[in-house]
């Protein structure tokens, strides 16, 4: 097939083009769906991409990547499975489709949370809640001796 194409993104503004021989693509049975066919064609995709050696991620794209993806990784290799079509032509679209989501996905800037306070209403909200359910917990008390 041809380069793996990363649409544009945070992170990646331009896009990204991975060439075509820095993916390994092996196919295997599936135990998918597939009839009298799932035996004898190896329509199950894996499709791995070298991440420390792909020429596709600048080192500060690298980094993050491999950081992001890191529990999904076995060494530096990014590896996808697809078995979910019958036919091999739609399981290497789908892993090519589900590798480029990923690689968006990792590569996009973490967001950096604001902190922010809460309202005055909702704190009055809050303490009147807490009044209110203390009142009902105190309804279900036993009486006392002196009342």
């Amino acid at each position: 097939m041809d380069d793996l194409r990363v649409a544009p993104g945070p992170g990646i503004p331009d896009g990204l083009r991975v060439p075509a021989g820095e993916l390994l693509e092996q196919f295997s049975r599936s135990s998918g769906p597939g009839g009298q066919g799932v035996n004898t064609a190896d329509s199950r995709v894996q499709l791995s991409l070298d991440l420390a050696s792909t020429t596709a991620l600048s080192d500060v794209q690298r980094a993050r990547a491999l950081g992001r993806l890191a529990p999904s990784l076995a060494g530096t290799v990014l590896t996808i499975a697809a078995s979910e079509h019958r036919s091999q032509r739609q399981n290497r679209r789908a892993a090519r489709d589900r590798l480029a989501t990923l690689l968006r996905d990792a590569l996009a800037p973490e967001v950096v949370r604001r902190p922010t306070r809460p309202t005055y209403g909702s704190r009055l909200r809050r303490l009147d809640a807490k009044s209110r359910r203390s009142q009902a917990k105190a309804g279900r008390r036993r009486p006392s001796a002196s009342d």
